[in-house]
């Protein structure tokens, strides 16, 4: 019987293209991932990611939130190469892919509907790499189509564009070469009438240029969103039906009516663990008037007190009053201190309220730079910022567990912040790690991070080009679209407020930004108010706390840090200063104590316990590569002597010869009659031959030091 072959149909396949920044955007749907619940093929230039959205179609019992999930794989075989892990293929997400899949989850889920509760998860798989064309914003346009036209609901599209600023200009969507020289890295994500999401690396961009590319930005995502709704128009389908959380809104009102001033002067305090004991207490009182009559009102609980809370905190926020009585400006009582820790290198603690962190510096030599393995192209990181966050710090008692992926992205924040201000290798060549250790947490840690870093850089010898602060920003806004912006959210107002708008920078400007929301999206009026209301926060931060603590950084690291000497030799000298198979350098560093790191340019790092070690190590090196050179002056010693000349050492190991002919004005007849072994004298370098023997003149060098005696010095 003979095989029966069908050819196989795609009857819903269809293309849709746009232009985008002068690059090709195509989605491509009805090919491919047929069983997903949405899925396309997106490419911009030949940048392509695969999107596939799957949604539940019923929620899993007893699950109480959101379970969206989403995942950026990056596949190496995108840019050729082969993973350089034992088992040869992708582990778990590198730091920049975690970071990729938290941007579009805050770009997207501020848009699903507050009590739906199906598992949504979102996989982009990036399949192909244009350096030009951005796999991140190809992948959130990507996803934004696909939740746009599938029967999920979501109250999108978005669009989303990166920006740069090159030589005085915002550019958008910037090449690699543009990157390169860019002083901003931002993206934005936004709907057609709001920005939803943005997130940016700075050197010192002022506010005013800053709030121009995020206004730039929101015009071209615009675009992107009329693209995505003529998709929507032709093949969109009709929003699922959903089973809606259960809330019991009769015993909410009834509590509220009747707790109101027992909720408020619960709320009415500035410290978390007397809040939170009020309100436990409180709940008690629930349970003897309502249990009986509401057998299962536990499973609202933590709804009702939501909403509860959230009520008077937007309320008194609407009126200008805050839960721990603080102004709209004021930020809480704020402390700073260096050299917390002996041994490290450096530290600082910082405490904001009741938040407080404590950074530690450690320098090391570049050998320790950490190696990436991904689809970007930088592949070494010579400054890594990490941040922990345990359980002790919100009072939770929880086992420790891995680091997991908000923890990855404030540290990345805090090192973005801060990147802009670390020294070149040129000036200050070490690795660089500093660990933030959240010691107690009540609002905004990652900005509590990012001074707390600042101070401990300094602390150990890092000469920063200048210090670096953070501050959040809160947003409520009332049914009317007025709004109230706020500096220095604790966690009650995070938790119950709309915004929270984080901003680090210098005196000269932000070096980064992340912005999270729970509403539908900023406009520009809010983002235009928060960067003015950050902006004098550094500042003040800056100024009447850290730079009081420690106006600049320590002349010299600290005695426990590695000293470090840095040196340049001729590239081709490179393999004698390693020998065979490694054998000379590895004597130099068992000699001297140094580790020794070498450049392909000839640059070469040592680093030693102390400066005495890097010393010898480089006189040792510099040994080893010393070439004399025609017409130079020379300090040696006179180390052998023949009937036709005396031998001068220049080096060690390293001899030249002066021919008897050369040592006087007049004729010599034997060589004792001038110099003897031992003696220490000026030679002038006259010839290299072809087989690299050194000829010297003494008399030569005493004439030229007659006429220069300046020379000798």
């Amino acid at each position: 019987m003979s095989t029966v072959i069908t050819h196989k149909q795609f009857p819903n396949h269809k293309t849709y293209k746009m232009d985008l920044c002068g690059h090709p955007l195509t989605i491509d749907v009805g090919k491919v991932a047929e069983l997903a619940t949405a899925s396309a093929i997106v490419s911009y230039g030949e940048t392509t990611v695969l999107v596939a959205v799957t949604a539940a179609p019923r929620p899993r019992d007893g699950v109480d939130f959101f379970p969206l999930s989403v995942d950026f794989e990056e596949k190496l075989y995108a840019v050729g190469r082969i993973p350089g892990s034992f088992m040869r293929r992708e582990g778990q997400p590198s730091l920049p892919a975690v970071l990729a899949a938290r941007v579009i989850d805050r770009s997207i889920r501020p848009l699903f509907p507050y009590d739906f509760r199906n598992d949504v998860v979102v996989t982009c798989t990036v399949m192909s790499v244009d350096r030009d064309c951005s796999p991140e914003m190809t992948a959130m346009i990507g996803v934004s189509a696909c939740l746009a036209y599938s029967e999920i609901p979501w109250a999108g599209p978005i669009g989303c564009m990166e920006m740069g600023y090159v030589d005085g200009q915002i550019v958008k969507n910037p090449t690699q070469e543009q990157k390169h020289a860019s002083k901003l890295d931002l993206t934005v994500a936004a709907t057609d009438g709001k920005v939803i999401m943005i997130e940016a690396g700075a050197d010192q961009i002022p506010d005013d240029i800053m709030y121009d590319a995020i206004l730039q930005a929101h015009e071209e995502c615009r675009k992107q969103v009329a693209f995505i709704n003529e998709i929507v128009a032709e093949i969109g389908r009709e929003k699922m039906t959903y089973d809606h959380a259960a809330f019991d809104q009769e015993l909410f009102d009834d509590i509220v009516a009747n707790f109101m001033d027992e909720a408020k002067a619960a709320m009415d305090t500035d410290d978390k663990n007397i809040r939170e004991s009020r309100w436990n207490a409180m709940i008690e009182k629930w349970h003897e008037k309502y249990l009986e009559s509401h057998p299962d009102m536990d499973q609202y609980l933590e709804e009702i007190t939501y909403k509860f809370q959230k009520k008077i905190v937007k309320a008194w926020l609407l009126e200008g009053h805050r839960v721990d009585g603080r102004a709209k400006n004021e930020i809480r009582p704020l402390a700073a201190e260096v050299g917390v820790l002996p041994k490290v290198h450096g530290s600082g603690l910082f405490t904001r309220g009741q938040t407080q962190v404590l950074s530690i510096c450690t320098l090391n030599t570049l050998s320790a730079a950490q190696k990436l393995d991904t689809i970007w192209e930088e592949e070494e990181k010579r400054y890594m910022h990490h941040y922990n966050f345990p359980a002790y710090s919100t009072g939770e008692a929880r086992a420790a567990r891995s680091t997991n992926r908000r923890e990855k992205g404030h540290g990345a924040l805090a090192e973005r912040a801060l990147d802009p201000v670390i020294p070149p290798v040129e000036e200050f060549p070490y690795a660089i790690r500093v660990v933030s250790e959240v010691l107690s947490s009540n609002g905004s840690t990652s900005q509590g991070s990012i001074c707390g870093s600042t101070l401990a850089l300094m602390d150990a010898g890092v000469p920063i080009k200048a210090p670096v602060a953070g501050i959040s920003c809160g947003l409520i806004q009332d049914d009317d679209g007025g709004f109230t912006t706020f500096i220095d959210i604790q966690g009650v107002e995070d938790f119950h407020g709309e915004m929270d708008f984080k901003v680090a920078g210098t005196k000269a400007g932000i070096t980064a930004i992340q912005m999270d929301i729970k509403n539908d999206g900023l406009s520009h009026a809010i983002i235009k108010e928060a960067l003015e209301i950050t902006k004098d926060a550094r500042y003040a931060i800056l100024d009447e706390i850290m730079l009081p603590c420690i106006s600049k950084p320590r002349e010299d690291v600290a005695d426990t840090a590695p000293k470090m000497v840095k040196m340049k030799i001729d590239p081709d000298k490179i393999r004698e200063v390693i020998g065979s198979g490694g054998k000379v350098i590895q004597k130099i560093c068992a000699d001297t104590g140094a580790k020794i790191d070498i450049e392909d340019d000839g640059t070469i790092y040592i680093a030693g316990v102390d400066k005495a070690s890097c010393d010898a190590a480089k006189k040792t090196i510099e040994t080893i590569v010393f070439v004399p050179e025609v017409g130079q002056l020379y300090y040696g010693k006179v180390v052998r002597i023949l009937p036709f000349g005396a031998f001068v050492e220049l080096a060690p190991g390293k001899d030249g010869m002066v021919h008897i002919s050369k040592l006087s004005n007049r004729r010599v007849e034997k060589c004792e009659d001038v110099v003897n072994i031992g003696d220490m004298i000026w030679v002038k370098v006259i010839e290299i031959d072809e087989k690299g023997r050194v000829n010297l003149s003494y008399k030569d060098a005493l004439r030229e030091l007659e006429n220069n005696p300046g020379l000798k010095k």
